[in-house]
């Protein structure tokens, strides 16, 4: 499919065939492109492509299986501590007789030795936290609600990065389409250039007029360089939202994006589909659950907690000589004044509340703003469409009228370079409208949280 002057007329027949013949073609497309061969790029496999070497995706799946693993730290505060122990030490047993001594008793006396003897120690101990009033049990829930809130932070970068890439594929597809138009108006400006020597030379027409068709013809050819030069760079810009690296000397395939049902449905429809879908709402909406469990732990930083220590150890001089013991006890800690520190953190903990509830609520209405942009959009785009296809049929007429008046002898030049040079600005526009219209498209697919 191109929006060029001589095949603009063929783009709604050739839609669903060109969309249908690129679904069949793309596995073939895929290996072809990731061995740097010319088929075409498709949509289909430029989002493939993303999904696979976007390093956004991979910093986000990163980051949910840091929150993941933060989740796993939180819960083994809940869970029994075991540790173990040994050591070997060598000391002097010199002895130091007190000051004094009680009656009836011999006076002892000081000796001191250089000599050093061996102690070894082995022990182990197993603690287990029995009950703190929920503290921790909050502590591991929140981290919990916050690894899945990072799970649809992935899904959002997975939605923002299949907008990206829409728009950044129908931009290539735009200037490629504006290469086309380049080359119909030049193909244009040597025709005419052609007829219009042999005029001159006939003498029915003033030398002027080459002057001027070159001219045309020059210029068109800076407008062809200019457009294959915006080509090779939105093709550039399409492989960093596709996350790749390689050269732009590929090509892209006619695919569209056709109407989506959800155009015709209603504002608040769409926001209760918003609403369920959205990963960014899903992700502020866990975000204040968290908080909400932060901030019971934080209270339930002002109760006891209650544990239970054993340890096992066997000590002596000698490995064949060790004694063992055994201990075990209950504990039980009371937080009676902290410095203020817990109620400073019930006092953080319920401001990060109020503010992640207040994200919630200024997501939605952002999500709804964006609703109504992409729809309003592709209403505007769908009448540019209508009006610019109109414009482009009647500026063909025009050139072609000019044409016949220049080769008649009663039109001039300067009428004739206008006529192409609205032709060409139609055919453009033309172009515009269809870039608008899958774009906003895209938008309302990023808007519902598809991808």
């Amino acid at each position: 499919m191109r929006f060029a002057t001589s095949d603009m007329n063929k783009f709604r027949g050739h839609r669903w065939s060109s969309a249908l013949a690129a679904v069949i073609a793309f596995g073939a497309g895929s290996a072809a492109f990731a061995q740097g061969a010319s088929a075409p790029l498709t949509l289909t496999e430029a989002l493939r492509l993303a999904r696979a070497h976007q390093p956004v995706l991979h910093q986000a799946e990163s980051a949910r299986a840091a929150a993941q693993a933060q989740s796993e730290t939180s819960r083994a505060p809940l869970l029994p501590q075991v540790n173990a122990a040994a050591s070997y030490s060598r000391a002097t047993a010199n002895f130091a007789a007190p000051q004094g001594s009680l009656p009836g008793t011999t006076t002892a006396t000081s000796n001191t030795s250089a000599d050093t003897f061996p102690y070894y120690r082995f022990g182990i101990t197993a603690s287990q936290m029995i009950w703190d009033f929920g503290q921790t049990l909050n502590q591991w829930r929140a981290a919990e609600v916050v690894a899945d809130a990072q799970n649809q932070s992935l899904r959002a970068a997975e939605v923002q990065v299949a907008l990206n890439v829409r728009v950044a594929y129908f931009s290539a597809r735009a200037a490629k389409d504006l290469v086309a138009v380049a080359r119909e108006t030049l193909a244009n400006q040597e025709r005419h250039l052609r007829q219009i020597e042999g005029f001159v030379q006939l003498g029915s027409r003033p030398e002027i007029d080459v002057s001027q068709a070159r001219a045309d013809r020059a210029n068109a050819r800076v407008q062809l360089i200019n457009a294959e030069n915006t080509y090779d760079v939105t093709r550039a810009q399409l492989n960093l939202a596709m996350g790749i690296e390689r050269s732009v000397d590929y090509e892209l395939s006619d695919d569209i994006l056709g109407a989506i049902e959800a155009e015709q449905a209603s504002v608040d429809a769409l926001i209760d589909e918003a609403a369920k879908t959205r990963p960014e709402l899903a992700n502020l909406r866990l975000l204040a659950v968290g908080r909400e469990l932060s901030l019971k732990a934080a209270r339930d930083a002002h109760y006891p907690s209650l544990g239970f220590t054993t340890g096992l150890t066997d000590n002596g001089s000698a490995l064949d000589r060790l004694t063992w013991n055994w201990s075990g006890a209950l504990t039980l800690s009371v937080p009676i004044f902290q410095g203020g520190s817990i109620s400073s953190q019930v006092k953080v903990a319920t401001a990060l509340l109020a503010t992640a509830r207040s994200q919630v609520d200024a997501s939605r209405q952002q999500i709804r703003l964006e609703l109504e942009q992409a729809r309003l959009g592709i209403r505007a785009a769908q009448a540019l469409g209508a009006a610019s296809e109109d414009a482009l049929t009647n500026a063909r007429d025009r050139l072609r009228l000019a044409e016949g008046r220049y080769q008649a002898g009663v039109g001039n030049i300067i009428e004739l370079a206008d006529a192409q040079l609205a032709q060409t600005a139609a055919a453009a526009q033309r172009v515009q409208a269809d870039y608008q219209l899958f774009t906003a498209r895209a938008q309302l697919l990023k808007a519902l949280g598809r991808d």
